[in-house]
Order: C-alpha cells, then sequence, then structure tokens
C-alpha cells in the first residue's frame, strides 16, 4: 500500500511538480469530489517578461492548478487510507460537507496522481455560459485569450504517471495581439504612462 499520509503538505509550500490531495466535498449522487492541487510550470513553453518582471503582484504569480475527480467513498476510502464514509471527519461549510485532507504527492500501486492541463476552444455548457470567468485571460482582468478567434478554455484533469515521469499538458498556440487591444487606452489615462512607439 502507498502511504498517502493526511496533513503531509499544505497549498502554503507546495512546490513545482509536487501534487496535493486537498480535500473532499460530498456530492450529488452520494460521491465526493477529490481537490487536487499542483504548481504547474512548463521549461518548454515562453515565459513572459511581464510575468518576471511582476513576480511580486498576485495578479501574475503562478498558483497552484486545481482539477476536481468525482469518486466512490468507498474506493477512495480503501485507496487513501481514509474514512469517506458519513462517519468521517466532515464538517460543514458554504460549499457543502467538507473534509481538509493535505496528502502530498498521493500514489496509487506507485503511481502518483498529477494533475494536467488540457487547453481546448470547445468549452463546457457551464463554460460557455459563463466565458467572462471560464474562458483564459491575460493577467487577472486582462483581455481574454483567443485561439483562431475563439475564447481558450483551460481545464485541469487528474492522471496517474509514473515516478519521475513528465505530465504532458495540453496548450493551444494563442492568437497574435491585434494592434487596438495593444493600444487601447482607458479614458482619463495619464500621459505619463501611455507607451509609445
Amino acid at each position: 500500500m502507498d502511504n498517502n499520509q493526511l496533513n503531509s503538505g499544505s497549498i502554503e509550500t507546495l512546490k513545482k511538480d509536487d501534487t496535493l490531495l486537498v480535500s473532499a466535498r460530498k456530492i450529488n449522487g452520494g460521491k465526493v469530489s477529490l481537490e487536487f492541487a499542483e504548481v504547474i510550470e512548463t521549461s518548454d513553453r515562453l515565459v513572459s517578461a511581464l510575468t518576471i518582471l511582476n513576480k511580486s503582484d498576485d495578479r501574475f504569480s503562478s498558483r497552484p492548478r486545481r482539477a476536481w475527480v468525482s469518486a466512490e467513498p468507498v474506493d477512495a476510502s480503501e485507496l487513501f487510507n481514509v474514512n469517506f464514509g458519513d462517519d468521517g471527519e466532515w464538517y460543514d461549510s458554504e460549499k457543502g460537507e467538507m473534509m481538509d485532507l493535505d496528502i502530498l504527492n498521493p500514489k496509487y500501486n506507485g503511481q502518483r496522481f498529477r494533475v494536467q492541463i488540457n487547453e481546448t476552444v470547445e468549452g463546457t455548457q457551464w463554460q460557455i455560459d459563463n466565458a467572462d470567468v471560464a474562458a483564459k485571460r491575460k493577467g487577472k482582468g486582462g483581455d481574454f485569450i483567443t485561439h483562431n478567434g475563439e475564447y481558450v478554455y483551460s481545464n485541469g484533469d487528474v492522471v496517474l504517471v509514473n515516478e519521475g515521469d513528465n505530465v504532458t499538458h495540453t496548450y493551444l498556440q494563442t492568437d497574435t495581439v491585434t494592434i487596438e487591444s495593444a493600444n487601447k487606452v482607458e479614458e482619463g489615462q495619464p500621459v505619463e504612462e501611455l507607451d509609445f512607439l
């Protein structure tokens, strides 16, 4: 059995390529939703100078990416050695009945659970209906990022990989910024804040 230890990690101390099984929440159908988090930085993607030069600004930070997977309580209990039954250590929250787990680098049969990012232009119905908050943006509250003129949706999936193997993420090529959006000026913006070519 793999050593999946409760309270062995935290979001605040999570490092690149470490995965955290953060919590569980009771959902419809008698199942539980397991929340995973991972700081994902890919070396094969270009890094924006804007990100580097604003790393102290929370809007540009690399926060852990999240992914959720539903599970049968009995199966999850056996795998993680945690009681997900009705008599488990649940507490009431604004999201429903929750259980904090904080299991660092959870495993199954010697393989690690990891978060995989898959970008797509084919959003779920909820993503399409809520594109203002679900579509990918250039920084918090920034312009929408598009691929072939369509919104990009970034989804997190949970996968199992062998220890030491990399996770393959799917990133879409973004459209080039248009002159109009590059030169957008907000009314009342001081002239000294504007960039001139």
